[in-house]
């Protein structure tokens, strides 16, 4: 699959987080717990330098619980400190509060000394599309004051947003890459929503997802669509769940595209269970 997206706004974002870091005290880097290093830009390094930054696992419901405990170690011993958020029920905002104010503190007592108390800490997010920048935001402030979408590319634009704990929130559109050099990023990034599907062929997507999961775990299909996976092609397997679904069409065929697009759905939205799709090792 040729999976390629690089709108024009994000190479004037780009030169926007560039512009922009001097102002900041702090950089959260927000990506998806189920794929911590494929929604990761690897320009990011190379932009912020040496900002303080913070990991932001966000969707960590979605993800496996005992892959998160491995990330959060495995960010600790590269030396970036991370933080496990579910930004749409509010778990670990106070988590990365308090790490921010660790983090800043140097500054913070340096402004201090001067004669300048209760300076709001403020922070830049950056991230992807669609990992969920702006739910965070919403969630951080108690205000519906950033637009939302389950469609990577909604934020256009910078904006400031005071959020809790005495923190300015500077927001940036999300940034992708011109290139995809890993076709396993690539996938990755399409699984779960980071690439507009309108760009995507859903069913060959769908097809390698089935695989995919499979190769984790066996459960993850059987148990949610009561379909033997045995001997069976990821092709065969979505027409026996097309067939559960009642994704029939005139001469009794299965709809592929319907059962495809189930499938892709649930997985998004965490239905079949709380997956991990990469690991540190």
């Amino acid at each position: 699959m040729n999976i390629n997206w690089y709108p024009g706004h994000m190479k004037k974002t780009k030169e926007a987080i560039k512009k922009s870091l001097s102002l900041v005290d702090i950089v959260y880097e927000i990506v998806d717990s189920r794929i911590p290093i494929s929604s990761q830009n690897p320009d990011i390094d190379g932009i912020i330098g040496d900002k303080p930054r913070i990991k932001i696992l966000n969707k960590s419901d979605l993800a496996d619980e005992k892959s998160n405990i491995e990330w959060i170690e495995y960010f600790k011993k590269v030396g970036i400190p991370a933080v496990l958020v579910d930004s749409i029920n509010n778990k670990g905002l106070d988590d990365l509060i308090n790490l921010s104010y660790i983090l800043t503190e140097g500054k913070r007592k340096r402004l201090e000394l001067k004669g300048i108390k209760n300076k709001p800490i403020r922070a830049m997010i950056v991230g992807i599309p669609n990992v969920g920048k702006s739910t965070l935001i919403n969630s951080l402030s108690k205000r519906k004051g950033a637009k939302v979408g389950n469609r990577p590319g909604v934020t256009k634009s910078n904006q400031w947003i005071k959020v809790k704990g005495n923190i300015e929130l500077l927001d940036t559109p999300g940034i992708l890459w011109p290139k995809f050099e890993d076709k396993n990023v690539a996938l990755n990034l399409a699984f779960t929503g980071a690439i507009k599907d309108e760009l995507l062929d859903i069913e060959n997507l769908t097809i390698k997802l089935v695989e995919k999961l499979n190769t984790i775990s066996e459960d993850y299909i059987q148990k949610r669509y009561k379909v033997s996976i045995e001997d069976k092609s990821p092709y065969e397997i979505i027409v026996e769940i097309g067939k559960k679904r009642g994704c029939i069409i005139s001469g009794g065929e299965v709809d592929f595209s319907k059962a495809c697009n189930i499938i892709l759905d649930e997985f998004r939205k965490g239905v079949m269970g709380r997956i991990t799709l990469e690991l540190p090792h």
